[in-house]
């Protein structure tokens, strides 16, 4: 074998080795910290870059996509003095390859230990009972104190979730218990609620039904009551009818009495002025005189006779010139 041929494949041999040392092609969403002569040089992003052989080399590889860790079941202690196993899930991306390299030795296993000292921490603050439902509150309150903790190491905190909280089996049980009693008094009082709400309109029912009850003994009342009224102003109208009807009867027999009284007169003065008239008076009125001076005796006992009874002509004389005189 030509040794020229030899020495050919061993510089090409060479060639590609140091092709591979220095040609590095970085990933979509990954960043690359080279080192120079053992110290830090750049931080390469995705594509092709060329390195100095011998001299400069790929120390770290970060990928700046969000990663999810999980965080070991650890024990907690609450407020109350419970245990409860908690685990949970933390999200993290590198923001900083520079940071994420040099400033902590490995970012993953440190935040995890800070979450879980963190959790236990923000778990004894509370009482058992609270922990299901202040479970974002919890999730915030870490997240803010591993973001401060590792905004140094270039890795930001994005979200911490628990997964599980898990309380012992007594615990479990005595919690059911007390929801079991719970919701039992939650339908004693919602019966007893229901009954108060039923008692209370049956109550308002009566009393609606009093009301219209006595609304309408009123409106009957009142009804008759109008009508002993209209009754009564119909009968005192009626009666005052007629009383005036009674009124212009008698006036107009009153009338009528008068009007035949006078033309009675009118026609005994018209007699007395005729021939014989005066006579026929006198006559007449004698006669008049005897008879009710007779009945006058027959009635009672007692008799008050005139002094001038025996002069009757006289008595005729006086009617008869006061006669005359109306004429």
């Amino acid at each position: 074998m030509d040794i020229t041929f030899v020495i050919g494949i061993v510089v090409a041999l060479v060639a590609i080795v140091i092709l591979f040392k220095t040609a590095v092609v970085v990933p979509q969403q990954s960043a690359y910290v080279v080192e120079k002569l053992g110290r830090f040089s750049r931080t390469v992003e995705a594509g092709f870059h060329i390195l100095i052989p011998f001299i400069e080399k790929v120390a770290y590889r970060h990928t700046l996509k969000e990663r999810a860790i999980d965080v070991q079941e650890q024990i907690c202690i609450t407020a109350d003095n419970v245990q409860v196993g908690v685990d949970g899930v933390l999200y993290l991306q590198v923001m900083d390859a520079e940071r994420a390299s040099y400033g902590i030795g490995d970012y993953l296993f440190a935040i995890a230990q800070l979450a879980q000292t963190t959790l236990r921490s923000e778990i004894g603050r509370i009482e058992l009972d609270r922990t299901f439902e202040e479970r974002s509150h919890i999730n915030a309150r870490v997240v803010e104190e591993l973001d401060q903790a590792s905004n140094p190491w270039g890795v930001k905190v994005l979200r911490y979730e628990i997964r599980n909280i898990n309380p012992p089996r007594d615990v479990l049980q005595a919690m059911e218990k007390q929801m079991r009693a719970e919701r039992e008094k939650r339908a004693t009082i919602l019966n007893s609620q229901g009954d108060r709400d039923a008692k209370i309109n049956q109550a308002e029912g009566e009393k609606q039904r009093v009301i219209k009850e006595s609304e309408a003994a009123r409106e009957q009342q009142i009804n008759e009551a109008e009508g002993k009224a209209a009754a009564i102003v119909r009968e005192s109208e009626a009666a005052r009818q007629k009383q005036i009807n009674e009124a212009q009867g008698e006036a107009a027999a009153i009338l009528a009495v008068a009007e035949a009284t006078a033309k009675g007169i009118r026609e005994v003065a018209s007699a007395v002025s005729g021939p014989g008239g005066e006579a026929a008076m006198r006559l007449r009125v004698a006669e008049d005189y005897l008879q009710q001076f007779g009945n006058l005796a027959r009635e009672g006992n007692t008799l008050i006779v005139p002094a001038n009874l025996s002069d009757v002509s006289s008595m005729i004389a006086a009617a008869t010139s006061v006669i005359a005189k109306t004429r």
